[in-house]
């Protein structure tokens, strides 16, 4: 951003014909969601917006004056009317007679809840008192990339009187909390022509007394900023310019896929990792560049950028003008280990006598020169967010660096933020993690009524999925569905002919690539056919055993070289077929190829023991709502073969079985789940027959 030319402005986007129909709280909510629309004024879950509204007294019925603000752990691009902490003006003033000094300031935190207005459950931030005792009706607090960049440049104060003159302040770097709001009020009282401050190496604070004027004062402040340093930086190379070129696009992905389950196998001790891969043109800048690895130590500035990306990011040793992902992979290890080794030290050196334990020591940022910046956390959406935080530093860097020397946090300062003990007390409120939570599976025939109701089943338990299969149009319709009710970010598709060594290939890298490995495979990918023995071709005999027995080769083989390499163990699952147990007439080609599924299914358990990959077997019996194989001349062949009409079927098979009952995708899908999750940690070389019962298919 801070190197782009003058199309780089923020846009005003008020419209005032809008606003002008809302209450005051729906104008901050407006707002609100202006501001956190464009990650260049603030980062995801970064920053808070709050208005000060006079409002009647449910207990009195006299008007009061309410603080409105952003609630804990909310992010101002898609908070909604209950995102906000509500609490009485008049009660926040009187804290101030309970305030014992900086020391004691985290127990102010504990007085809040004793201020909320009209049992307003969302529980208030410890910024609260920032925004209650400046006094102005509306005040944002954003962390732009210009404004921290000013923030953590050495000799920050003279650079911000530069650009804003008195308009601006500055206030010394405090951590956030009570004190620092008495600050803030001390600054206005002192400074009434201040339209905000920028803080050390925080951010910026904007305030006035109409909606409106805050939201373009903040737009005018930030655009301001990015006008300063494009003049100042004009001809500028960055971070001390080129050391190496980057890859072409497709071998940084695939130096990437190969790197990441590595990686992910060692962060993933105390629970499994999901991985994402960056190589976007500012991330890549950066990690070619002569000043990367100096910079890199520093660490970031911001708090919240601190949070989400650890006290530094890892620097892989990876030579982009002589590539060897060998004798990367090779060295990993020992720089891992060097990684915790450094961390622990760190924790060592700035603990404090009720700091809480030791926490994850590996490195969440990892860049790779000449490839990008790969980022693993507990789910995908927090590894992305890390790696946007990570690219927002980035930014800064260039920006701070560019006119003055950057600067981190100091080391003490981060550890305080990093092992406080409200934010631990944070952590410790986190819901307990989905049974899948972390894990990462890839389903074959993934478009039809299984493949989807499978993928749907592992996401409704934390999983990551990806979508295999031929049909690329029904795989975009499938994905289309489950992202829209699991998000974008837990869902990928990949278009895959099981029989082809290259694409399975492809996939399985791809999958790699999108989330860092793979802990499940679903082969569920299938075809049926059905004709006396005499009138089966080579070619349908054939393509049979290519897709139901030769694909499920290839797929388990590519899982079993990333399971390996990852060295976390895994589950791999055969959606198998009663058929595989019980001969059925005039299907000899789709019988014995589901047979053979089986028995390899059997083969790769005994192979994957050792390295805890679990092969199981789910066989299922005549699924046919929701099922591609039944859509075509399948469903007309087995009719003819019981001597039904194709409306019969149904009826005939659930009166066929011992339970009387239809078979559904759906629990086709929990029998997978039942193999995929840690109920069946003990369980491999199984078959469980899902078919309502069939005395022909009892395993013996």
């Amino acid at each position: 951003m801070l190197n782009s030319a003058a199309g780089s402005r923020l846009e005003n986007l008020w419209d005032g014909q809008k606003a002008s129909t809302m209450s005051e709280p729906e104008r901050l909510l407006y707002r609100s969601n202006l501001l956190g629309s464009d990650k260049r004024i603030t980062n995801y879950g970064g920053g808070n917006t709050s208005a000060k509204v006079m409002q009647k007294d449910p207990l009195t019925g006299e008007m009061t004056e309410v603080l409105w603000v952003k609630g804990s752990g909310g992010d101002v691009g898609t908070i909604r009317m209950d995102g906000f902490a509500t609490l009485y003006m008049d009660k926040l003033r009187t804290l101030k007679s309970l305030y014992r000094g900086p020391e004691f300031e985290d127990e102010m935190v504990g007085y809040l809840p004793h201020c909320t207005f009209n049992l307003n459950a969302r529980a208030a931030s410890i910024d609260t008192p920032l925004h209650a005792y400046v006094p102005r009706k509306h005040v944002d607090h954003m962390h732009p990339d210009a404004i921290i960049a000013v923030a953590a440049a050495s000799g920050s104060e003279t650079i911000t009187r530069e650009i804003f003159g008195t308009e601006i302040g500055w206030l010394p770097w405090r951590r956030p909390g009570y004190e620092l709001g008495l600050w803030l009020e001390r600054f206005c009282l002192e400074n009434p022509q201040a339209k905000g401050v920028v803080l050390e190496s925080h951010g910026l604070f904007t305030w006035a007394d109409d909606a409106e004027t805050c939201y373009a004062t903040t737009l005018d402040i930030i655009n301001r900023a990015i006008a300063w340093f494009e003049e100042k930086t004009a001809g500028k190379d960055a971070f001390g310019g080129s050391r190496h070129r980057a890859l072409p696009p497709a071998e940084r992905r695939d130096v990437a896929a190969r790197l990441m389950p590595a990686i992910r196998g060692m962060v993933s001790g105390t629970q499994h990792m999901v991985g994402h891969f960056d190589d976007s043109d500012a991330v890549l800048e950066y990690v070619c560049s002569a000043d990367m690895e100096p910079l890199a130590a520093l660490g970031t500035s911001c708090p919240d950028h601190f949070l989400r990306t650890k006290i530094r990011p890892l620097v892989v040793d990876f030579d982009p003008a002589s590539p060897d992902t060998d004798a990367t992979l090779a060295g990993l290890g020992e720089a891992v280990a060097v990684y915790r080794e450094e961390y622990a030290a760190y924790y060592e050196r700035c603990k404090r006598a009720d700091s809480p334990a030791l926490r994850d020591p590996n490195a969440v940022v990892y860049l790779v020169p000449g490839v990008g910046m790969i980022t693993f956390a507990k789910d995908k959406a927090t590894a992305r967010i890390s790696a946007e935080f990570y690219t927002n530093a980035i930014n800064v860097m260039r920006g701070a660096s560019g006119v003055s020397t950057y600067r981190g946090l100091p080391e003490q300062e981060a550890f305080d933020i990093e092992y406080w003990l409200l934010e631990e007390a944070k952590l410790q409120r986190m819901p307990k993690p989905k049974s899948l939570a972390g894990r990462v599976a890839l389903v074959t025939g993934g478009a039809g009524g299984i493949g989807s109701a499978t993928a749907e089943r592992f996401l409704r338990e934390g999983a990551c999925v990806v979508l295999a299969d031929i049909d690329a149009e029904a795989l975009t319709a499938t994905a289309e569905n489950l992202e829209g009710r699991f998000s974008k970010d837990v869902v990928r598709t990949v278009t895959m002919d099981v029989t082809s060594e290259d694409a399975v290939a492809g996939s399985f890298a791809r999958a790699a690539m999108e989330f860092g490995g793979i802990d499940i495979l679903v082969s569920n990918a299938g075809i049926a056919s059905s004709a006396p023995i005499e009138e089966t071709s080579l070619e349908l005999w054939n393509k049979n055993m290519s897709i139901l027995s030769t694909g499920y080769f290839l797929v388990s083989r590519s899982a079993f070289q990333v399971m390996k390499q990852q060295g976390i163990g895994g589950s791999i699952i055969f959606i198998g077929s009663k058929n595989g147990l019980a001969a059925s007439p005039g299907a000899s080609a789709y019988c014995t190829a589901k047979a053979s599924e089986i028995h390899l299914a059997r083969c790769l358990a005994l192979e994957g023991a050792p390295d805890s990959i679990r092969v199981n077997v789910v066989n299922p019996d005549a699924v046919l709502r929701g099922s591609k194989i039944w859509s075509g001349d399948w469903l007309k062949e087995r009719a003819e073969a019981y001597g039904k009409d194709t409306s019969e079927l149904e009826e005939h098979y659930r009166q066929r079985s011992l339970l009387k009952r239809s078979v559904l995708p759906e629990d086709i899908a929990e029998a997978s789940y039942f193999f995929a999750c840690e109920a069946s940690a003990k369980s491999t070389g199984n078959i469980i027959n899902v078919d309502a019962g069939n005395v022909q298919s009892f395993t013996r």
